[in-house]
């Protein structure tokens, strides 16, 4: 079943960084995808689900250019991707020297409705993938293509990435702190959780341009939260 979209268009006000002390409080700490950080364009939040793709470390009877034409390819794993997902790509644990994919995918992809690449390796042809108007999150830039370092082998399987655990269907919430993933079963108990979060941290912060110190603020005392509770209603 796919994730609500009022869900998904709830989630998209709040921070990956309000996010993850959601997570925390509820005993998941490793959910931020280490090394993926914003290269591609700029722009909102990206909320949506994750297409996940799987390269393994080359091997040199498989990693040749003759395989992106094999069934089992990047470009036949673009064309399977549904209209609005975010494809996170394991580049076999963060490999930084071959890029994953270039301009002429990444074009695909925005031509397939794809709202966005995260992955712990990195691209090439970066100036190309900024003019498609991608929205790509990784670790930087290598000239080399993808096989000089790399074997693709598989998408929509569970992976690794950025030493973070991602199912096909987990929802991905991505903006300038970098990339979270939000299990596909907890969306629904926590997102109010985190609008509310996010919705106190805004309130603090106009207390605290207003000249209210954080002892007894932030974390909040029974006098500001019953504080907060008043300005809500």
């Amino acid at each position: 079943m796919p994730i609500p979209d009022n869900l998904i268009n709830q989630l998209r006000g709040v921070s990956t960084a309000t996010l993850t002390t959601v997570l925390l409080k509820h005993g998941l700490r490793n959910v931020w995808i280490r090394g993926a950080m914003e290269l591609g364009a700029v722009g909102d939040r990206l909320v949506a689900e994750a297409f996940t793709l799987r390269f393994v470390p080359a091997r040199e009877d498989l990693a040749t250019p003759e395989s992106w034409g094999s069934p089992i390819s990047t470009r036949a794993a673009i064309e399977a991707m549904p209209q609005g997902c975010i494809a996170v790509v394991d580049a076999a644990g963060g490999v930084s020297d071959a890029g994953i994919f270039g301009d002429i995918l990444c074009a695909r992809m925005v031509k397939r409705g794809v709202a966005g690449l995260i992955t712990d390796g990195v691209m090439r042809d970066i100036h190309g993938i900024r003019d498609t108007g991608l929205r790509v999150f990784g670790r930087g830039v290598a000239a080399p293509p993808s096989v000089a370092g790399l074997t693709f082998v598989a998408w929509q399987e569970p992976i690794g990435c950025g030493g973070v655990a991602v199912f096909p269907g987990d929802l991905i919430v991505a903006d300038a702190d970098g990339a979270v993933v939000l299990p596909k079963a907890l969306v629904a108990e926590i997102t109010p959780k985190a609008v509310e979060q996010e919705r106190f941290e805004n309130w603090v912060m106009n207390e605290v341009n207003s000249g209210v110190a954080l002892p007894g603020l932030y974390p909040p005392d029974a006098v500001t939260a019953a504080r907060y509770k008043q300005s809500r209603s």
